[in-house]
């Protein structure tokens, strides 16, 4: 039976398109890495695993209240065969649909072999699943690392993407820090098969402390934008920042302040300032939905997700 996690009325909701005044929690349950989907039947988010299944999953019918966690939905009730049974630790999934309609399922998941994270893709013929994995991973990098946090994009021409993180700071240790790439994965039209080899878009400088990641891709007017996390998760200093460039391949350029960070800690919403604000998943030139510290300081309060409306223009992004 549905969970019911947000139910209030949001006075700062505009009564017209229900518009948002400031980034507003719509789940405030553990819900981390949250990646949205617009369908026929409503809005999806899908989230790391948690609350007893590996793959959450989350509706509303109007993107901007409304949000209900599906209680006891699971959309990758079975892991395929390259995927660890024990404690397969699977992260930031995201859901696009192909033109046939079929709904692809991205998932970061640990390999058996090797004991790094890869890259996954599963589909069903429904968007709440139950997805079916496909015999093998679309990327692993087990040697520098692993791979994590899969977000699919659709170029205008229709060709397939996936970007994801490089996990080099999983290596770091005591030593010097390990790259963390975001890397663009040209896919077949199945939006599971790679094709080629990946093209790195980013990495991480000092700016970005030990690493990048969490990407997500978005074309408005020719112009790509590329989202990205900075710092540790776990910390106020994580962030939502972006990166801009002419081609989907780059290169890109990080945008720098004051126009970057796009989200940061003690920024305002509708339930008081942020905390460690990151994972953000666009889901139009108009929409983006991120996770958060629950109470604003510590990942000890799981991390809830918000929505706000963004406005994209002359390579830049604001929250509205």
């Amino acid at each position: 039976m549905a969970s019911t996690l947000s139910t209030l009325l949001f006075p700062l909701l505009l009564t017209a398109g229900y518009a948002l005044a400031e980034p507003t929690r719509v789940l405030d349950d553990n819900f981390p890495d949250p990646g949205i989907i617009k369908t026929d039947q409503g809005y999806y988010a899908f989230g790391t695993q948690g609350s007893g299944v590996r793959v959450q999953v989350a509706r509303s019918d109007d993107f901007a209240s409304g949000w209900t966690r599906l209680d006891g939905t699971d959309a990758l009730p079975e892991i395929p065969g390259w995927v660890r049974t024990n404690n397969a630790q699977v992260w930031a999934p995201d859901v696009i649909q192909r033109d046939d309609g079929t709904f692809v399922l991205y998932f970061t998941a640990i390999a058996d072999n090797g004991g790094k994270h890869c890259i996954g893709a599963a589909t069903s013929s429904s968007i709440e699943g139950p997805y079916t994995g496909e015999a093998s991973a679309i990327a692993c990098h087990t040697d520098e690392g692993g791979a994590i946090d899969p977000s699919g994009f659709r170029d205008a021409d229709g060709t397939r993407y996936v970007v994801y993180k490089v996990d080099g700071n999983s290596l770091n240790g005591d030593g010097p820090r390990h790259p963390t790439p975001i890397i663009l994965q040209k896919l077949a039209s199945d939006a599971v098969t790679p094709v080629g080899d990946g093209v790195q878009l980013i990495d991480r400088d000092e700016a970005d402390g030990p690493l990048v990641e969490a990407p997500s891709l978005l074309k408005v007017e020719g112009t790509y934008y590329l989202s990205f996390s900075s710092n540790w998760y776990n910390s106020l200093n994580y962030d939502v920042s972006y990166a801009v460039a002419s081609d989907v391949s780059g290169p890109y350029t990080k945008v720098q302040a004051p126009d970057a960070p796009l989200l940061v800690s003690g920024d305002g919403s509708n339930v008081g300032p942020l905390g460690g604000p990151g994972g953000a998943d666009f889901l139009d030139e108009t929409r983006i939905a991120f996770h958060a510290f629950n109470d604003g300081q510590s990942i000890d309060s799981g991390r809830g997700v918000w929505v706000a409306e963004i406005q994209v223009a002359s390579g830049k992004i604001t929250i509205q």
